[in-house]
């Protein structure tokens, strides 16, 4: 849970003077798993968030001088409160362009909605969560393979460049005072080779593209004073370039 007085070390981890030995001991903190849940990331200031960075980027954490490393599979899924909420900061660009995805979540359906408040509390649902807590879907081997089998789907050079022009074409909108960096197009194209895996292909399609680019850049760009004046969108943009650049046949 991110706190406005959660500290740096609060997330890495600490050294502890040991007596007995005379020496400085480094106590991991929560960063040190396989799948880190960062709750209301944006209720800690900037400094605290940026704790973040190099362990999102490099799989590393570097405490007084020494490096240790985290799992391969080390994960950050977040969650943001708006952020004309009271008590937010905004999250700086770096660590924002270190996200694949941002996701939106809205109310659910009528029915849904109906249906979550009929199983809250129930003795039953409460059961089958806790039974669910205990059962491990996938070894570290398992997402090891997938992650493998998922950087040999092919992608194609017009692939590439269709995926470049989107990147570029960010670059130039003018409600865009900033585009999508090198990275946004490197991760975009990762998350499409994944998502052409699970439909079974070992190619990428335009249609794979189009379907993630609004996820893997709308928190990469950042709006002009005008677009935000207007009431136009970053996805609505996004709507604009993509339509307006051809797909490779």
């Amino acid at each position: 849970q991110f706190t406005p007085d959660l500290m740096p070390s609060d997330i890495t981890g600490t050294s502890i003077f040991r007596p007995d030995r005379a020496e400085f001991e480094f106590r991991r903190g929560p960063v040190f798993t396989q799948m880190l849940l960062a709750d209301e990331i944006n209720r800690a200031p900037a400094r605290t968030q940026a704790a973040l960075l190099q362990a999102m980027q490099e799989r590393i954490v570097t405490a007084d001088g020494h490096d240790h490393e985290l799992s391969d599979i080390f994960t950050v899924i977040a969650t943001q409160n708006p952020l004309e909420n009271e008590g937010t900061y905004p999250l700086p660009e770096a660590e924002l362009d270190r996200f694949l995805f941002k996701l939106m979540v809205d109310y659910p359906a009528e029915p849904d909605e109906l249906e979550i408040f009929q199983l809250h509390g129930s003795p039953r649902t409460s059961d089958e969560f806790a039974g669910l807590a205990k059962q491990q879907l996938f070894g570290t081997g398992e997402i090891m393979g997938m992650r493998t089998a998922v950087m040999q789907v092919e992608v194609r050079p017009d692939i590439a460049n269709y995926t470049l022009q989107i990147i570029r074409a960010t670059r130039e909108h003018p409600f865009l005072r900033a585009g999508a960096s090198t990275r946004a197009g490197v991760m975009l194209l990762r998350a499409s080779r994944a998502l052409a895996a699970t439909y079974g292909r070992n190619f990428v399609v335009p249609d794979d593209v189009r379907e993630l680019a609004p996820a893997a850049l709308r928190h990469r760009l950042y709006r002009t004073a005008a677009a935000e004046l207007e009431g136009t969108s970053t996805d609505q943009i996004l709507d604009d370039i993509i339509n307006r650049i051809a797909p490779p046949r």
